[in-house]
């Protein structure tokens, strides 16, 4: 696992474990189905083909809303960073986030992963 303090050198991408996301027509049902599947699901990723379309944190579905709702319309495109950015970035946007996540794009705007900060918040999840 690579610690908090162990980013010099390293960039976003190097950081970013693997994502699972869902397709742009999914719906608020599914999302909160992916949710409940497991506790250490704080972000859903949004993608349209490989492009990332934005993020949604458990938290920011309220109870009323519809499960036939679009899930892609209450998803944010920011906080987001691109894959060649500095590990010190990344860790501390993560750090910023009520999630402990952040996606991370290429270039193009394509899904590479997320940086995961793990539940105590002192090392990087899948690294």
């Amino acid at each position: 696992m690579i610690g908090l303090l162990d980013v010099d050198g390293l960039t976003a991408g190097d950081l970013a474990t693997r994502a699972s996301a869902l397709p742009v027509d999914s719906t608020v049902g599914a999302l909160r189905d992916y949710f409940a599947a497991s506790s250490s699901r704080r972000l859903a990723v949004i993608v349209d083909g490989a492009r990332y379309v934005g993020a949604i944190a458990r938290e920011d579905i309220a109870d009323g809303v519809d499960g036939g709702a679009r899930a892609a319309d209450f998803a944010q495109r920011e906080p987001v960073i691109e894959a060649a950015r500095s590990g010190r970035e990344a860790r501390d946007a993560a750090l910023e986030s009520p999630s402990a996540r952040l996606p991370v794009i290429d270039r193009h705007g394509v899904l590479v992963g997320v940086v995961a900060l793990n539940r105590d918040r002192d090392g990087f999840c899948g690294t």
